[in-house]
């Protein structure tokens, strides 16, 4: 495994994901209903999954994402099955993982526990990579322009009052142009001019024509280059009977600036957005 991971973490290729199957996930008790239950503190898979992020990079967190927790339990909360997030049971289409830090994660590793009961649901895919070849050079040049913002996530705003702050404004695609990177959040990245936004729809298309399905079964952790590949979730149906889908999530980050180290209350938490905002 530790192989795989570091020729992963060398050359993420054209896919920009790998996927380790058989990883041990022990003994579980009930998938949680609640916020940050901590059923899993002390629990084998955080050693599991500590040694890939710092094989890739380092274990890193967001004070404003859950308190800064280092492994976030994805699962279905009551009341919240709408919600654009991990605590969703809803369609959650193509995202860069946090689209509107300055210090995104370089990499995210989702592990299963659990199923959905009919087990249908999927973690989807998608390469910038495999995508782009399908847009006209003028769309392509469209993206590339610092012209888009891009909504906090719903998970960074649950404490601000009032609108949403926006990040940007940003490319979506940026770098070489046979080894290409993205910035996109389908449900959050926007355009304000009708070229712009029609980039975004063919950008959209593009990526849903080359998705790939990854419908995990336990043990299954998929890890995935967070600037080469977006995500998503097809939906499914919680039952709240202590056996809906569960996953596990990580972040890795491959550099923290010295700046934001000396600002962090925890070697491995990144500051709140209010104390770091602008800086790039």
């Amino acid at each position: 495994m530790r192989k795989t991971v570091l020729d992963f973490g060398a050359d993420e290729g054209t896919d920009g994901f790998c996927l380790l199957r058989g990883v041990p996930v022990g003994e579980l008790p009930k998938t949680p209903q609640a916020h940050e239950a901590h059923v899993l503190d002390g629990h084998p898979t955080n050693g599991t999954l500590m040694l890939v992020a710092d094989l890739l990079g380092s274990l890193t967190g967001y004070q404003d994402e859950k308190s800064g927790t280092l492994f976030h339990d994805v699962h279905p909360v009551r009341g919240e099955e709408t919600r654009i997030e991990n605590s969703g049971s809803v369609a959650f289409d193509f995202h860069t993982e946090n689209v509107h830090h300055p210090l995104r994660p370089d990499y995210l590793g989702l592990l299963c526990l659990r199923q959905d009961h009919e087990r249908i649901a999927a973690t989807r895919v998608s390469s910038v990579r495999d995508a782009l070849p399908l847009l006209t050079d003028e769309q392509v040049a469209e993206l590339r322009k610092p012209q888009f913002h891009s909504l906090y996530p719903t998970s960074f705003a649950r404490n601000i009052a009032g609108p949403r702050p926006s990040a940007g404004p940003h490319p979506v695609i940026f770098g070489p142009a046979d080894r290409p990177f993205m910035r996109f959040n389908s449900h959050n990245t926007q355009g304000s001019e009708p070229e712009a936004r029609a980039a975004l729809r063919a950008l959209t298309g593009a990526l849903e024509e080359v998705c790939r399905d990854l419908v995990l079964a336990p043990g299954d952790l998929v890890v995935l280059d967070n600037h080469v590949v977006v995500h998503g979730r097809s939906a499914f149906t919680p039952r709240y009977d202590g056996r809906d889908r569960w996953l596990r999530r990580f972040y890795s980050l491959r550099n923290t600036p010295l700046w934001a180290q000396r600002m962090m209350w925890h070697p491995r938490v990144l500051p709140a957005m209010t104390e770091i905002r602008g800086v790039l």
